[in-house]
């Protein structure tokens, strides 16, 4: 069942999307060769408890996951792509991480995810991220009312395949709103003017997330951290928006950075 949701409604969850966006913001000047994901996490732990915001992670426990998940923050580096644990790790200097982020301020959610690249810079990892944005902000642009869900998950798989990247439709984009997972999925990959169609009050999370050169993944011994079967190197980028009638409003849009 989707709930539409009302313009207020919507602002209030603009609130939340602001703090998820400043959040991971803060993170990605944070994260830097040497640093470690557990610090990241406890900066988070303590920004969410300094807002009187609830972690949608903590106690989360899906079919997929090996029981509840005790942190508030996804970290995932090089190959993990998904529902990485933090844990001790010191970052290093090429490192990809990739933040997702999902809390609740009064009863609405946000979720959104952001890749940065450690360090010095590969050639092919900006290239892989550049095409995650891309196929991102495609995807948004797609989701107007009117249009249909295969539209924005055409949009998505469009740029991926433009770049020669496989995908993955195991994992995808979501609903949201009182929760962090409502109806409808959205997958990365789908065939324009089929599926849903879109109405003003709708808001989705919109999520493409590519390896280099598999479309298979595998789970880690901890029950969550989900890996390109192939080792290759990963990214992941995630807005919620929300569908109104002069088109899609992003809820979780980053600060300017200088």
């Amino acid at each position: 069942m989707i709930e539409l949701k009302s313009p207020a409604e919507i602002e209030r969850m603009h609130t939340t999307g602001r703090f998820v966006a400043q959040i991971l913001s803060e993170l990605s000047e944070l994260a830097d060769v040497g640093v470690n994901l557990l610090d990241l996490e406890h900066h988070v732990r303590g920004r969410i408890r300094q807002r009187g915001a609830r972690s949608c992670y903590w106690d989360y426990a899906p079919s997929f996951g090996n029981g509840p998940f005790r942190n508030v923050t996804c970290l995932s580096v090089n190959d993990a792509v998904l529902h990485g644990l933090p844990h001790d790790y010191a970052l290093r200097d090429g490192d990809i991480l990739s933040m997702d982020l999902a809390v609740g301020i009064d009863g609405w959610v946000a979720d959104a995810a952001r890749t940065v690249i450690v360090g010095t810079p590969a050639d092919e990892d900006r290239r892989l991220l550049r095409a995650t944005e891309e196929a991102l902000a495609l995807g948004i642009e797609a989701a107007r009312p009117g249009n249909r869900l295969g539209d924005v998950s055409a949009a998505i798989e469009a740029v991926a395949t433009d770049y020669g990247y496989p995908i993955n439709t195991e994992f995808g984009g979501h609903g949201l709103g009182r929760t962090m997972h409502e109806d409808p999925h959205i997958p990365n990959r789908g065939r324009a003017g089929r599926g849903l169609k879109l109405r003003a009050g709708m808001t989705l999370a919109l999520e493409p997330w590519l390896a280099r050169t598999t479309d298979r993944i595998v789970f880690d011994p901890d029950g969550w951290t989900i890996r390109s079967a192939d080792g290759s190197r990963t990214a992941h980028s995630e807005h919620t928006i929300a569908i109104t009638e002069d088109g899609p409003l992003v809820l979780t849009r980053f600060p300017v950075e200088h």
